[in-house]
């Protein structure tokens, strides 16, 4: 028996803080539309693919979603059960409500509507809507990279760091966590403060600086151009971590807001993962050459028998794996945008994206309100 259509204006894929803000703009501007998830919750990497010790990075005013600030007795750094509850008291407020368990299988254009096949367990549903709305963000697969023996002999633990709630399992245990961005120094950092011992892989150059520096610097941004700000910023770092290379902490040859614009990548924000660094009870070690047992070998040649590794190695896009022919020319191969900021959010034929322009929550708000404002003028 074939399924019976269901219609709606606009479908909106995920629910995390990208769906959640879109599907609000549309119902305040009277827009029916629809909000499918594949997870039992909605935003489900923050309730549960998340370590318990997470904290928003920037300050309140810069993570709040479109419509609704944060209260005002809200810490200047949201905790995540303060963010998960603020997301729950927004789809409340603004009447979102996702229909939950439902994997989308392909996306697909015909005679000018957008056909979404969904899996709802044994079942499968089928939607016709007039304007698709990706908002299944940067961050819906994590990411493992393929490192020769990992897979095929190494005898301890390993795992992402989207599976890491706390540092309780590893105390006594040597860890190796891969990856010097935000989740890596902060696990790390979790981690040593449960007595293991933990190494640290650092591949590449990476700004290291405290909340209070970028909150400062993203102040000065609003009055004086990057190449001013920069200078200012890495002056402060200096002056509270001194000078980081050598403890194996590279900082990139431009300064840390113009290596986000030019590269996409964030400084990290120190929560205390240097100064452990620095008294020697975190070590940093070079990249993973291969893996023998419980025995890692390093591009450089020195080697550490390890226990767990915990890979904070980032995520990835999964828009490719059912929008196989993008009748919207909106994203690559890859599943993220074809353009460039700030036009990454709209393709053609109604196919947008929320979430994708790698600005962290602000970008969310602005790429909801561009898509709302966008199809409700249609």
């Amino acid at each position: 028996m074939e399924n019976e259509m269901i219609k709606t204006q606009a479908l909106i894929i995920g629910a995390g803080p990208a769906g959640l803000a879109t599907s609000a703009c549309l119902n305040r501007l009277n827009t029916p539309n629809i909000v499918v998830e594949r997870e039992e919750c909605s935003a489900s990497l923050w309730k549960r693919r998340s370590y318990d010790c997470l904290k928003l990075h920037l300050a309140k005013h810069y993570c709040q979603l479109p419509h609704m600030p944060f209260p005002p007795n809200t810490p200047t750094f949201v905790s995540k059960s303060g963010f998960i509850t603020y997301l729950d008291e927004y789809a409340t407020r603004f009447n979102v409500s996702p229909r939950y368990n439902r994997n989308v299988e392909s996306a697909y254009l015909k005679d000018g509507r957008w056909i979404v096949e969904v899996g709802k367990g044994a079942e499968r549903e089928v939607y016709s809507a007039d304007y698709l709305v990706v908002a299944t963000g940067e961050n819906s697969e994590g990411v493992i990279p393929e490192i020769p023996g990992l897979a095929e002999s190494f005898e301890g633990e390993y795992l992402h760091s989207s599976e890491y709630k706390n540092g309780e399992r590893f105390a006594g245990k040597h860890v190796l966590v891969v990856g010097s961005g935000n989740s890596g120094m902060e696990i790390a950092y979790d981690v040593s403060k449960w007595d293991a011992d933990v190494s640290l892989v650092v591949h590449s150059p990476v700004h290291v600086l405290t909340r209070e520096i970028v909150r400062i610097g993203m102040w000065l941004l609003r009055f004086f151009p990057v190449k001013l700000v920069d200078p200012w910023c890495l002056l402060l770092a200096k002056l509270r971590f001194g000078d980081t290379s050598r403890y194996g902490l590279i900082r990139p040859n431009k300064g840390p807001f113009m290596n986000k614009l030019v590269t996409g990548r964030s400084p990290t924000i120190d929560v205390g993962c240097v100064d452990e660094i620095k008294a020697g009870k975190i070590e940093v070690v070079s990249s993973i050459k291969r893996i023998e047992g419980k025995r890692v070998v390093f591009v450089d040649g020195n080697t550490e028998r390890v226990d767990s590794i915990v890979f904070a190695t980032g995520y990835k896009s999964s828009v490719s794996k059912w929008l196989q022919v993008d009748d919207g020319d909106l994203f690559n191969e890859n599943g993220m945008p074809k353009g460039e900021l700030p036009d990454h959010w709209k393709g053609k034929n109604g196919l947008y994206s929320v979430g994708f322009g790698r600005q962290g929550l602000a970008g969310i708000t602005r790429d909801a309100q561009n898509v709302a404002t966008d199809i409700a003028s249609l």
